[in-house]
């Protein structure tokens, strides 16, 4: 039979294209509901975050979010800027194109990453924040 549950991550950041490595948490959280097998969803709610996978070592650490400074430039005119006077039109470009949500497969209870590969929250927002990480898992439990 194939279930459905829903956990959550809370972290705080520091803002400004930070990137964490949430892999751990998320295979804690399939462990604790006893998962066997299935997928499960990462969804970073509030919209000047985003969800991806990187090789989470210090070289990248540094080039991510220098390629997004170099395709979605702070210290440029944003609409957004102007209507709400908050500084960052940009971090909510930036989050729209990286993308919100990010799914895993996962077998015999563990997630099927590849060797390098991290599951990873990117913050793109101009101060820190307390965010809550939406993961939902689905597939089936290991039966006792």
């Amino acid at each position: 039979m194939v279930e459905v549950q829903t956990d959550f991550i809370e972290v705080e950041t520091k803002g400004n294209c930070e990137i964490l490595d949430i892999t751990s948490r998320v295979q804690n959280i399939i462990d604790k509901l006893n998962f066997s097998e299935g997928s499960v969803l990462i969804f970073a709610g509030g919209s000047t975050a985003g969800v991806t996978t990187i090789e989470y070592e210090p070289g990248l650490q540094k080039d991510y979010p220098a390629f997004f400074e170099r395709i979605i430039p702070e210290k440029i005119n944003y609409e957004h800027d102007n209507t709400w006077h908050d500084g960052n039109g940009h971090s909510h470009v930036r989050a729209s194109i990286q993308g919100a949500s990010f799914t895993v497969p996962f077998k015999d209870g563990e997630l099927l990453l590849g060797t390098w590969q991290q599951i990873v929250l990117v913050d793109f927002d101009n101060k820190p924040r307390h965010r809550k990480i939406i993961v939902q898992v689905t597939g089936k439990k290991f039966t006792n």
